[in-house]
């Protein structure tokens, strides 16, 4: 039960990434945003989500984890609760932006409670494998959630949802869950705020240049005051007593190897979310309901992968898993650049889309063993905040990259199309673009597709260079496979 309730805390907090995205078309006509500035319905929550995680980490070490896993649960439902009330966009981002602030609180405290609670070795294993199954999983489930709940209801409802769940959540937590133990420190604030500025001024960078191109020069002001906030950041950790980025963490060669393996992976996997969660509904017609079926055999794919892989693990180490799974993702990535407004669901998407799970669901569970084994009871929440906060940075991050990569092709194809358009259409048609700038049918969906198919290449890219870092970076020794089989010295649960 306590695996259950952590779960789907963990749940609740992956599914709400997703859940948004089969929502966005709805949400932009509702709310008037642009396709460039709609990312930021999904940036505003990963990046607060992703700047505070390592704070979020450290308050459990110090001040009880079970303590704060509640306090972020309740948070989280108060945020979507005002973010489903929301009248204009602002008042939705800053509502996404508290959710972040929530998930961060409530998410590292779940991961470091299940090192505290299962003790190392098979039955760790199996837990991390049920972790990261809902991790990387839970997307999937939370555009089927979000399609029957826009299809049914409206766009508001992928956020009232929470609040039931969330509040259950609450209520059991402290029936099967036991307090930790409380590990005295402080607080680094100045280094949660100057990380998180950091960040954000550098995915702002990225979307202004999506929308007013790189000599823009917000564009330029942006990159260069992000280099200044980071470049304090790493200053003010290397100073401070009680960081909160531990830099020794760093130094061990596989864990280093593990986020910089997660930074890649997780922008290719919310690039193939946001994406293809557009090219089924504006390219193949989907219904929100359809779209979100549409997606239910990537949780089935991932869920077999992780399971196979938390088996296997102990007999042959985290390495080839995390090799093989990051080729599998740039298999299936690559394979998607291939769609044109001719493809079919079950021709062009349902194989690449299974290939890519299937690699996602290994690397999950490898990289959540790695980044855990061997770490000290009282920096567990650091350590889980730290491999949470690489995957949500590096998924805001890298889906500012190739929504950058979209327009820009998008834009391209569109200076090319547009006057064999004016010279073919009808004085209505020409009266109507000239309202909305955007071309109409299949003109405008030549258009998202040549975006989607270039955002698509450089996700690819991305999932290479993780499976080219599991490579050069990690080494198992036979002491790391001792403790997967529950034989080393390990850290018992706290």
């Amino acid at each position: 039960m306590a695996l259950f309730v952590i779960a789907s805390c963990q749940l609740m907090v992956v599914l709400d990434i997703t859940i948004v995205n089969i929502a966005l078309p709805h949400i932009q006509r509702s709310l008037d945003f642009s396709t460039a500035s709609l990312s930021w319905v999904v940036n505003a929550y990963t990046l607060t989500f992703g700047g505070l995680l390592l704070l979020g980490g450290r308050a459990g070490d110090i001040l009880g984890r079970r303590r704060v896993f509640i306090f972020g649960v309740l948070l989280f439902v108060l945020a979507s609760l005002l973010g489903g009330l929301a009248q204009n966009a602002g008042q939705l981002l800053a509502a996404r932006a508290l959710q972040g602030v929530g998930g961060a609180i409530a998410s590292p405290t779940s991961l470091a409670l299940i090192s505290t609670t299962f003790r190392e070795g098979p039955e760790r294993n199996r837990a991390f494998g049920v972790f990261a199954a809902v991790s990387a999983g839970g997307g999937a489930i939370g555009l089927l959630a979000g399609g029957i709940l826009v299809e049914w209801l409206n766009w508001r409802w992928v956020l009232f949802v929470n609040v039931p769940i969330g509040l259950l959540i609450a209520l059991a937590t402290p029936r099967y869950i036991k307090e930790s133990e409380r590990h005295p420190g402080r607080f680094d604030i100045t280094g949660a705020l100057t990380s998180t500025a950091g960040m954000v001024l550098l995915v702002y960078g990225f979307i202004r240049a999506a929308q007013d191109g790189w000599r823009d020069p917000l564009t330029l002001a942006s990159f260069a005051a992000a280099v200044v906030v980071l470049l304090a950041f790493v200053l003010l950790e290397r100073r401070s007593p009680q960081p909160i980025t531990p830099l020794h963490m760093f130094a061990d060669r596989n864990r280093a190897g593990t986020y910089g393996i997660m930074l890649f992976l997780a922008a290719a996997l919310f690039g193939m979310f946001f994406f293809l969660t557009l090219f089924v509904q504006n390219v193949l017609g989907f219904s929100p309901l359809q779209a979100g079926l549409a997606f239910l055999p990537v949780s089935a794919v991932i869920a077999i992968s992780a399971g196979l892989a938390s088996r296997f693990l102990p007999v042959y180490g985290p390495k080839p898993f995390m090799v093989a799974g990051g080729l599998f993702a740039a298999a299936g990535l690559a394979w998607l650049t291939l769609t044109d407004v001719h493809s079919t669901y079950a021709g062009s998407v349902l194989g690449p889309m299974l290939v890519f799970s299937f690699g996602m669901g290994m690397e999950f569970v490898s990289l959540t063993l790695m980044a855990l084994s061997n770490v000290p009871v009282q920096e567990t929440g650091a350590a889980s905040g730290l491999l949470n906060a690489t995957q949500q940075v590096g998924g805001s991050l890298g889906l500012s990259i190739l929504v950058t990569m979209y327009g820009t092709a998008s834009r391209n194809e569109a200076e090319e199309l547009v006057p064999r358009f004016l010279q073919q259409a009808t004085p209505a048609e020409r009266l109507e673009f000239r309202r909305t700038g955007e071309l109409p049918g299949l003109w405008g969906a030549e258009v998202l597709t040549s975006g989607v198919s270039a955002a698509f290449v450089t996700a690819a890219v991305f999932a290479g260079l993780a499976a080219l870092v599991a490579v050069v970076a990690i080494q198992v020794r036979p002491s790391d496979l001792e403790r997967l089989q529950g034989g080393g010295p390990g850290v018992p649960p706290g």
